[in-house]
């Protein structure tokens, strides 16, 4: 495979997005997404992630996001939430889906029984306020472009409700598209509102 023509400048934020590899199906059962909004919700706390947008779907999900080395958290977090998962599926006995994942394995990934994420995550450092505006478009309204639903409101797995004010599934750096003047090129921050993680309220209990 050849490189990703895309790559991280600096630590402003960038749109991008991670993907089951051959785009199987996973988050639609709670447990998987869970592990995704843990582990998202960990590197918040630990300061090491600043989460903008998000949404997770079916078998990919986008964040816009930023850190003081995107490209190391992003692949702490991919191999991290990829260990979880099929710790998951062998509990589980989920041998069609572990059987999917070691079929689809790159070949090169010798030292790996499993592979569950395609490789890179594809940056694209955000610019502007139109761009960034843009960027969240795209991804509060990815559900209702796939018929999910016909609101964006509606789906629970978005920082859409963080930005109409609502509490969301976790906490998001949220940007004031109204203002006037943005910092070096990127719209000024507030903090999120969101409270909690998930269906439990339960703070995010893993490590790296």
């Amino acid at each position: 495979m050849g490189r990703s023509r895309y790559h991280v400048l600096g630590t402003q934020p960038h749109f991008l997005t991670c993907t089951v590899i051959n785009w199987i199906c996973m988050f639609g059962k709670v447990e998987f997404a869970e592990i995704i909004f843990n582990s998202l919700n960990f590197l918040q706390r630990q300061q090491r992630l600043k989460l903008y947008g998000y949404v997770i779907m079916e078998n990919h999900l986008h964040l816009i996001a930023s850190a003081a080395s995107l490209s190391k958290e992003i692949g702490d977090f991919k191999s991290f939430t990829a260990r979880c998962i099929i710790d998951l599926l062998k509990k589980n006995n989920s041998n069609y889906i572990l059987n999917q994942f070691e079929f689809y394995k790159l070949k090169h990934k010798t030292k790996q029984e499993y592979q569950v994420w395609q490789e890179g995550f594809h940056p694209q450092a955000i610019l502007d306020e139109e761009m960034f505006k843009q960027k969240l478009d795209y991804i509060h309204n990815n559900p209702v472009k796939r018929g999910y639903i016909d609101d964006p409101a509606h789906w629970r797995y978005s920082s859409y409700r963080n930005y109409m004010g609502q509490p969301g599934l976790l906490e998001v750096e949220l940007i004031d598209l109204g203002e006037a003047e943005p910092h070096e090129g990127i719209p000024s921050l507030r903090l999120g509102t969101s409270e909690g993680l998930g269906t439990s309220g339960q703070d995010a209990k893993i490590g790296w």
